[in-house]
């Protein structure tokens, strides 16, 4: 049987993973946990500095045993890194372990949510748009497939966002 104790929210950066996180948390009376933020409290450094020195793969090895490790625990609100679906092994356990919110956004928004955000390394390039559109294009099918339900952050403020999220989440539970 399928536990749906937990909420993983999943979608590209920039979409309010985190913020959207923070706000669930808060109205479930449940703990909030940033994948991302656990990596650097794990390892002691940023991002991108684990980018830097062990590549995206190296960065992907770790989110893996992060998101393993998080999924098990019961009754929180897990906000995951844009690119956490593409391993296989991600996609199972935050299936079979929570309640999946894909928040979807345009690049557009993307864009404006992350212009001044040092701390995206995929960003680190001439042309972020055409990357955000690239990787879209590679991960909206992962994030569809994976996805118990789907809100717009581009197109509904984040209380909006978590009124939809919450009512969804009740039905699940009611059904499970």
């Amino acid at each position: 049987m399928r536990h749906t104790h937990n909420i993983h929210l999943i979608g590209p950066m920039g979409a309010g993973k985190t913020t959207i996180g923070r706000l669930l948390a808060k109205a479930l009376d449940v703990r909030f946990v940033d994948s991302d933020r656990e990596i650097e409290q794990r390892t002691g450094v940023s991002i991108p500095m684990i980018f830097e020195y062990e590549g995206e793969e190296g960065f992907r090895r770790r989110e893996a045993e992060v998101l393993a490790d998080l999924s098990c625990k019961k009754g929180i609100v897990l906000a995951t890194g844009g690119g956490s679906i593409l391993l296989p092994e991600n996609r199972k356990v935050l299936h079979e372990r929570g309640f999946v919110v894909y928040l979807q956004c345009s690049v557009e928004k993307q864009l404006e949510r992350t212009h001044k955000d040092s701390n995206r390394p995929l960003l680190n390039t001439q042309n972020p748009r055409q990357r955000l559109q690239e990787l879209l294009r590679v991960r909206e099918p992962l994030y569809r497939s994976l996805a118990d339900f789907l809100v717009d952050t581009g197109e509904h403020s984040s209380r909006s966002a978590v009124r939809q999220i919450l009512k969804a989440y009740s039905r699940a539970n009611a059904n499970s």
